[in-house]
């Protein structure tokens, strides 16, 4: 017995190309902004899993594994440390992150599903934070970018995945791009 058969919706997906009218039409015509499609996410729950292993690999070698610096070509991988908004206690999360400057940049994305971040939550509520990346810790304090920022590294973002602005599309409302400079040259 093969593979299920696809019902035939009248797209055809070619190297990442949409093909139209393969399905009955006669146009044949390729579709140029292949931008515009919505990729794929892995269910709900193996994202939710994949976030329980990294942080259990990162507690089990006590650090030592699970976070990695971010290159010109890829981001990277740090822990968060933010204050509860409700409890007052510490909350940590491992996140993606690439470096602009003395800056940390990382996205307001909760796995690109539709609630704002929990620890994005709490930034807000308590900006002051502190960043583990693979060569050290920083005290930091958290703003969201606006404006002109934003734009620049939104762009810088996307040329880190092409699929930025396909998961963003997931989402309700727009994705913050949130910037943890280092505290002792916060903005004022």
């Amino acid at each position: 017995m093969g593979p299920p058969a696809r019902r035939d919706l009248g797209w055809h997906r070619v190297r990442g190309v949409k093909l139209a009218g393969r399905g009955g039409g006669k146009d044949t015509s390729v579709m140029a902004d292949v931008s515009e499609r919505t990729p794929r996410l892995p269910p709900r729950w193996f994202i939710v899993l994949a976030w329980r292993v990294h942080r259990g690999l990162f507690r089990l070698t006590g650090g030592r594994r699970g976070l990695w610096r971010a290159r010109e070509e890829k981001w990277g991988a740090m822990r968060l440390t933010a204050i509860g908004r409700r409890s007052g206690q510490e909350r940590s999360v491992i996140l993606g992150y690439f470096e602009d400057g003395p800056n940390v940049v990382t996205l307001a994305m909760n796995g690109w599903g539709a609630a704002e971040p929990a620890w994005w939550l709490n930034l807000q509520a308590h900006p002051q934070a502190r960043v583990q990346l693979a060569d050290g810790v920083r005290d930091v304090v958290a703003h969201s970018a606006t404006g002109p920022e934003r734009a620049r590294l939104w762009e810088r973002w996307r040329a880190l995945d092409e699929n930025l602005d396909g998961y963003a599309r997931r989402r309700p409302t727009e994705t913050a791009v949130v910037v943890l400079e280092p505290r002792s040259t916060a903005r004022r």
